[in-house]
């Protein structure tokens, strides 16, 4: 299997002044910043799939297994354990979500195996972290958790080859694994010369369009589907924002220029306007916590709230952040955010005492002149 990037998803290409470094912060041997963009060794694979897992955007995936297909083929199982000797690559390419998910649609309890990893290293704190975090959240509406395995497996019935449960298992992988994948000796010799060339990433002219695209991962999806099936607490609570990192809700203090950038720029429409850009409205669980919008605010308006209301899993609100008083200008005739004093715009008065200093600076050289 080898790693897969797709630069148009990432939120670093989006704009230069993000700040994510969740992929490097993951699999920090495999990963690296280049020019602002992700890269990577060509032969890179499952080592770096706590990328996969963390990226905000799924902007990283593996070749020859997908994640989304995973979930539902490990729902039609009679499987309830997953481990990276059974039916994925990496523990690791789950996502806070998925796992959040899996428990929700799951009617049986299920069990992560960590026996395979080194305890203390940094994958498995990675893996026992989102864990966690997963059975955290789930703890503040549902009875439903995951449990975690640390002893030795191998001698699972369900891992015997000839076992009923280790046939099933070859199923499950190919039905999760291309043939596409099994290339002939001549490629896998040319995929081995290059295998060790660093992987750079160029933002061409159609990387820029779907940039502009507004796209929802996958996992969110999943996510959505598995709430509206779990049940409506009786009461909700609220998180402290540092406990859940998939999702977050904002305020927007009265520093706002109403410059437009946070929610052109938002990958998931999560934060958006109306058609006289006089308003910023945001859907909480539309928001992946990238933090874009957090990097590209100049003014720093855009802030965390320190709690997330668990409520907004189940009856999500689009809530108004923000509201400005739109008018047209008495020079150009555009609209502008008008914030008092003369009704023109920022552009024509800009344009005004550049031709003032020019009168100015001309009277000056006029007087030297005599």
């Amino acid at each position: 299997m080898k790693l897969h990037f797709d630069v148009a998803s990432c939120v670093r290409a989006t704009s230069k002044f993000s700040e994510c470094t969740k992929c490097v912060d993951a699999a920090p041997a495999s990963i690296q910043i280049t020019d602002n963009i992700p890269s990577f060794r060509r032969s890179t694979g499952v080592e770096a799939a706590a990328c996969i897992g963390v990226c905000p955007t799924e902007a990283f995936s593996l070749s020859d297994f997908s994640v989304t297909e995973f979930f539902f083929t490990f729902l039609e199982s009679k499987v309830r354990l997953i481990s990276s000797k059974l039916n994925v690559p990496c523990l690791s390419v789950l996502s806070v979500e998925h796992l959040i998910s899996l428990a929700l649609a799951s009617e049986e309890r299920i069990t992560l195996d960590l026996n395979t990893y080194d305890e203390g290293s940094h994958l498995y704190e990675i893996i026992e972290e989102r864990i966690e975090e997963a059975n955290f959240v789930l703890s503040s509406f549902s009875t439903k958790q995951l449990d975690i395995n640390t002893e030795a497996v191998s001698h699972h019935p369900r891992l015997d080859p000839e076992s009923p449960e280790a046939v099933s298992r070859r199923d499950f992988f190919k039905r999760n694994t291309s043939l596409k994948g099994v290339v002939k000796h001549k490629q896998a010799f040319d995929d081995a010369v290059d295998a060790e060339e660093l992987q750079t990433f160029d933002i061409d002219a159609s990387i820029v369009a779907k940039i502009k695209d507004k796209n929802l991962p996958d996992k969110r999806k999943i996510l959505f589907t598995t709430l509206k099936h779990a049940g409506v607490p009786g009461y909700f609570e609220v998180l402290a924002e540092e406990d859940i990192s998939f999702v977050s809700q904002k305020f927007i203090d009265d520093t706002c220029t109403n410059c437009q950038i946070c929610y052109r720029i938002c990958p998931t429409g999560a934060l958006s306007s109306n058609g006289k850009f006089s308003l910023i409205n945001f859907d909480a669980m539309l928001c992946v916590k990238c933090h874009l919008c957090h990097d590209v605010c100049e003014p720093n308006s855009i802030q965390l709230q320190d709690g997330f209301e668990m409520k907004e899993f189940f009856e999500p609100t689009q809530r108004t952040l923000a509201a400005f008083t739109i008018k047209r200008c008495n020079e150009c005739g555009n609209n502008f955010t008008y914030t008092g004093g003369e009704q023109s715009c920022p552009r024509c008065r800009v344009e005004e005492e550049e031709a003032m200093f020019l009168h100015d600076n001309a009277r000056k050289m006029k007087g030297l002149d005599l």
